[in-house]
């Protein structure tokens, strides 16, 4: 399982709770969308995850923007993650970046609004904010490969949506 969460905003630990924790402790790999915060909070998703991958957003510290690319693009056997946490995107530079990375996803954070859509035919995975929400739902996303298929999932565990790429 992948998990990919985003937009923590914290100051000294992760935030995680509930089956948003459990996902990451879980999973094969771990992917950030950016907006840590702090390299306190970047630590403690690296102690928790057991493979860590992630990006730095608009309210990261120099610290993390030192530690952390802008972008990103990972790749798990055949399947291609591109990553950037999307404050300086719109929908086709995001299509575009998907296309010119051949990404089978593209993970974005930012909005804090889960969401999984596609954007001129490239799929793009929004995982909304496990720890600040704002007006929407916490909610971190678990992918599956092969085909690759997912869901959105708050921390109490309740299901928001199932989506396949």
């Amino acid at each position: 399982m992948i998990t990919v969460v985003s937009d923590t905003h914290g100051r000294d630990g992760h935030r995680l709770t509930g089956r948003t924790l459990d996902a990451v402790r879980e999973a094969d790999h771990v992917l950030h969308a950016g907006d840590f915060n702090t390299e306190a909070v970047l630590d403690a998703f690296r102690e928790e995850a057991a493979s860590f991958h992630g990006v730095h957003g608009n309210n990261d510290t120099p610290g993390v923007r030192e530690r952390l690319p802008r972008r990103r693009t990972v790749d798990f056997g055949d399947l291609r993650i591109a990553m950037v946490h999307g404050h300086e995107h719109t929908d086709t530079s995001l299509a575009l970046y998907g296309r010119q990375e051949n990404a089978d996803l593209v993970v974005v954070g930012h909005s804090h609004r889960p969401d999984f859509r596609s954007v001129a035919d490239v799929p793009v995975l929004n995982p909304g904010s496990h720890a600040e929400p704002r007006r929407y739902h916490r909610a971190h996303a678990e992918l599956e490969h092969d085909p690759l298929r997912g869901r959105l999932v708050q921390p109490d565990g309740t299901e928001l949506s199932r989506f396949e790429v």
